[in-house]
């Protein structure tokens, strides 16, 4: 398939586009580039690119595609709440849009990253697919209003899938520590202690990048009406923690660390706990390699590889709200989130023609 993968340069875009590409597709991808100078070892090289803000798509960037991979957004929840009217624009109306422009230049396949955050506020009960949603955040919340928006375009001709995804773990090209098991990793490893900003008692699913990335493409690769306007758990029913839990693993992984808990933190509103029977029921030749301990390791491993520091936390390159906040602060983006130059919104040449760009999750 000829696909085009929005945020190839994110955090999960990243790992997704070559991955995808290994078993055989033709991958373009989308994005602004909004990190750029926050890798975290190598990226890999891509000249199969369109910078264009998504916000400004038209149904010819879409001409020619089979699928669209819609990965692209404002996350997470701290940068949601950034400016919660434009979380809105960007995560739901032009995710709808671009559905909507996906469906009219003839893409018959639509798979969109939702989130396991649409169920929000939850409790201890383990949710599948058809429990009510509830989300906390403007970010998730879009998510929910994208699900419904774009479900209502399925048809004979365009199928869209919704992969709501547990909380991401994983080492990546380009990195973010603002995900829960990444950030106590590092912050054992680079201060000597799980700190853990919460009470510990909140509920996560968790999955790994790599096997959210596997879940696309056994999605691309299924026949048409197996998932059909279907939305799937993407992850493993045993991988939920309690955080204190994720912390006990990763202080078991770390040598010499120690369990550190904020003053004053109380429990996280954010609490839910789900199933994901369905997509290895659906898709059974989708099976998740990964588990919050091997991922504690791989987090270790990957820090120790780079050097990661205790100013790279404090410094915050990967931590998306804080790099954000620094580039409009220093007059690089304006308050849309597009790039400036001169006063002017900056644009991006790229093969061959001037494009702006916007977000990459």
């Amino acid at each position: 398939m000829k696909i085009l993968l929005t945020g190839h340069k994110g955090y999960i875009g990243a790992v997704t586009g070559p991955i995808l590409r290994s078993a055989g597709h033709e991958v373009i991808g989308l994005d602004t580039d909004l990190f750029a100078g926050c890798d975290f070892g190598n990226l890999a090289d891509d000249n199969s690119e369109i910078r264009k803000d998504i916000r400004d798509l038209t149904e010819a960037d879409l001409e020619g595609f089979d699928a669209v991979v819609h990965l692209a957004a404002l996350s997470n929840d701290p940068l949601g709440n950034l400016d919660a009217e434009l979380t809105y624009d960007i995560n739901h109306r032009s995710a709808v849009r671009l559905a909507e422009l996906a469906k009219a230049a003839g893409a018959k396949r639509f798979v969109f990253s939702s989130s396991c955050s649409t169920y929000g506020a939850a409790g201890d009960a383990i949710l599948d697919e058809n429990a009510s949603l509830n989300p906390v955040t403007a970010y998730g919340e879009s998510k929910v209003l994208v699900e419904r928006d774009v479900a209502r375009l399925a048809d004979d001709y365009f199928s869209p899938t919704f992969m709501r995804n547990a909380t991401a773990y994983g080492a990546s090209p380009r990195l973010r520590l603002d995900v829960v098991l990444n950030d106590l990793v590092a912050s054992a490893y680079t201060r000597g202690s799980v700190y853990i900003k919460s009470d510990g008692t909140p509920w996560r699913p968790i999955v790994h990048i790599r096997d959210i990335s596997a879940a696309m493409l056994s999605v691309l690769e299924a026949p048409q009406q197996t998932v059909h306007n279907q939305v799937f758990n993407v992850g493993q029913t045993a991988e939920n923690y309690r955080i204190s839990a994720l912390a006990d693993i990763v202080s078991q992984t770390v040598p010499g660390c120690r369990i550190e808990y904020a003053p004053g933190g109380g429990p996280d509103k954010r609490c839910y706990r789900v199933n994901c029977d369905k997509i290895r029921r659906v898709l059974p030749e989708f099976r998740p390699q990964w588990t919050a301990r091997q991922g504690a390791q791989e987090l270790l491993d990957a820090y120790r590889a780079i050097g990661l520091t205790f100013e790279d936390l404090e410094h915050g390159r990967y931590t998306r709200i804080n790099h954000i906040e620094r580039l409009r602060k220093d007059g690089h983006l304006d308050e849309s989130l597009r790039w400036i130059h001169n006063g002017n919104v900056f644009a991006i040449k790229a093969n061959g023609s001037s494009r702006t760009s916007t977000s990459s999750r």
